[in-house]
């Protein structure tokens, strides 16, 4: 038993781990239907999600666990009457085998782990990290593009306050020959703690100030919406915004994926271009946190 809490839990024999286990999942999906008949998982959202409740939700169902949930756990729950995140998961980890939580906070899924024996899996901590969006985000690129070493990443729109780009690069990290370049207002740059933690595993980390200076040849652009939730104040809209156009000016092997929702910062034209893998990434999502909510109860 095993908690997912943080990208820096992984080693890349992890990786290849789970995405083999994906892979195998998505290929005999009635090999896995009953593996998880007896347990019952609780989904407790504090903040909005459409994809990763749904994909986890979907997840236990095709596993054949039951699952207890609520979407709006801020409003819906007793954390309204002040509970603290402790005493919640204390609650249900007599009513459920594991639970998938998202939360504000940035340290909410370590709290829950703290003080829980059941498995605690983090679908998206505050500003921190959303480990589970990026493991489906690395299993797409693995797939598209055949590898993961040597990979030139474009990493765009909101790298301050977006979890996944901070769990993303985590990730990445790991890996060989690895390139990675930023492209976002000065307002909203990679904190320098990700810079300093890219650098000491020896990928240099490239700032950028508009399309041109990207590589032409880039593996993948992983865009994001600038987090607003995140901040008071209007920052203006985004300058960075995506269409056919702009995708025109590279490669015709460069991928783009999208964590979504997005807002302005793809355009719609695009949505029919064979590089334009968001949608396939989210459906990725499905078959990789299958393969995590088996690794959690040693189901695999």
């Amino acid at each position: 038993m095993k908690h997912i809490l943080s990208s820096d839990q992984f080693t890349k024999e992890d990786l290849e781990e789970i995405f083999k286990l994906t892979d195998d999942i998505k290929n005999n999906p009635k090999k896995y239907a009953n593996s998880l008949n007896d347990k019952i998982i609780a989904v407790m959202f504090y903040e909005p999600s459409t994809r990763t409740r749904l994909s986890f939700e979907t997840a236990a169902l095709k596993l054949g666990a039951k699952i207890i949930t609520t979407e709006n756990a801020k409003e819906f729950s007793s954390a309204i009457k002040g509970e603290t995140i402790q005493d919640t998961v204390r609650i249900i980890a007599g009513y459920a085998d594991a639970m998938v939580i998202r939360h504000s906070s940035d340290t909410s899924a370590e709290e829950a782990a703290s003080v829980n024996k059941i498995p605690i899996l983090n679908a998206g901590a505050g500003k921190g990290e959303h480990p589970t969006q990026a493991l489906l985000d690395l299993y797409t690129i693995r797939n598209k593009k055949g590898k993961i070493d040597g990979v030139k990443v474009a990493i765009l729109g909101d790298l301050l306050y977006g979890r996944t780009i901070h769990s993303l690069i985590k990730l990445l990290s790991l890996y060989d020959n690895v390139e990675i370049y930023g492209l976002s207002k000065k307002a909203f740059e990679l904190p320098e703690k990700y810079i300093e933690m890219l650098k000491e595993r020896g990928i240099e980390y490239k700032k950028c100030n508009s399309f041109d200076e990207l590589p032409r040849d880039l593996d993948v652009i992983y865009h994001t919406r600038i987090q607003s939730e995140r901040f008071e104040g209007d920052y203006g809209k985004e300058e960075f915004i995506i269409n056919k156009k702009v995708l025109d000016t590279f490669s015709k092997d460069t991928i783009l994926l999208h964590p979504l929702p997005r807002v302005i910062e793809i355009s719609t034209d695009v949505d029919d271009d064979p590089r334009a893998c968001y949608f396939e990434q989210a459906h990725n999502g499905l078959y990789v946190r299958m393969a995590l909510l088996l690794q959690v109860f040693d189901r695999a």
